[in-house]
């Protein structure tokens, strides 16, 4: 499966939002390979976390961030159901569960009632070894446009967990705690 060939269905190769897209994914994907290199009793797929990463954010283009190039009528907080419903239709299920479980640190059923998020009312978390890796190693890195990206802080990525909660907080440095 090429990664690259499945987002230039969607993107125009060289738009603003294929190389802001392109560039976050692969550092994102960069950081996961590494975390799970020193995880080696997981027996992780590499070839599935390369993929998986690349293509977490492919629904960014379907909603209104003209910041990221995108253009779309969704609000942001929906691109990882759009892009799972993509990845579905790609015959990807499994990457669409990345997809879709990746935004924030996960979203609860009960975040999603709570906070009126327009979502399904259902638990969107990662549940696998891979959905947190793929989740934990997007946090350090943002598509705000500017280039070269860098990578976050940890005190940096957990201020800006800190907005949605403290179980939010807590998720994140349990990953942490398994993957630094």
């Amino acid at each position: 499966m090429n990664p690259i060939g499945i987002i230039s269905k969607y993107y125009e190769p060289d738009s603003k939002a294929y190389n802001l897209l392109v560039t976050h994914s692969r550092q994102v994907a960069d950081k996961a390979l590494a975390i799970a290199a020193n995880l080696p009793d997981h027996n992780l797929d590499m070839g599935f976390l390369k993929e998986a990463s690349m293509l977490h954010d492919i629904g960014i283009f379907l909603t209104d961030a003209p910041g990221l190039g995108c253009n779309g009528r969704h609000p942001y907080l929906l691109h990882g159901l759009l892009g799972r419903r993509l990845l579905e239709k790609e015959d990807l299920p499994r990457h669409a569960l990345v997809c879709e479980r990746h935004v924030g640190v996960g979203i609860s059923k009960k975040d999603v009632l709570n906070r009126g998020l327009p979502l399904p009312p259902r638990d969107m978390l990662p549940l696998s070894l891979d959905e947190k890796i793929i989740c934990y190693a997007d946090k350090f890195y943002s598509k705000n446009g500017t280039m070269p990206p860098r990578e976050k802080s940890l005190d940096d990525v957990v201020d800006g967990i800190q907005n949605y909660g403290s179980d939010q907080v807590d998720r994140f440095l349990n990953w942490h705690g398994m993957f630094s």
